[in-house]
């Protein structure tokens, strides 16, 4: 197969990230560029090549799936990062009630006391009152 002498032009830019090395990539290029047909066992610069690319290609399998595996491990650890974040929010939210329930129950007690109180301020005061009448009563009994 002869391919035509027209310059290649693509379309995305050539990343960088393909694995393949400058000369790599040349080499690739000239097999195109030089008219020749790929077949399966043409030369031995042909089969180092495919070594290189087939030796390059299971490391980035492997990078690949390491890469898929670390992402599954995160999002693991996400997950249950997550669920412990809930658990304790779940826990706060619980001694918070019970801590608004005490705040409720010595409010109540300290209305109650206050009330209290005051009754036996009034009481206090009424018993003074009496008091101070018994004794101008028992005064001007004994007075002559």
């Amino acid at each position: 197969m002869v391919l035509s002498q027209k310059p290649v032009e693509f379309r995305y830019p050539i990343s960088k990230e393909t694995g393949f090395t400058t000369d790599e990539l040349q080499q690739l290029l000239s097999f195109f560029h030089s008219g020749h047909s790929v077949s399966r066992n043409s030369s031995s610069s042909e089969d180092s090549f495919r070594a290189i690319y087939s030796n390059d290609h299971e490391k980035k399998l492997r990078r690949m799936n390491s890469n898929r595996e670390s992402a599954r491990r995160l999002r693991w650890r996400k997950k249950r990062h997550l669920a412990d974040l809930k658990d304790k929010v779940n826990q706060l939210k619980m001694e918070n009630q019970e801590l608004k329930n005490q705040l409720g129950l010595a409010l109540h007690l300290s209305h109650s006391t206050r009330e209290n109180n005051q009754e036996l301020i009034f009481e206090s005061m009424a018993l003074h009152a009496k008091l101070s009448n018994l004794y101008r009563i028992l005064f001007t009994m004994q007075t002559p």
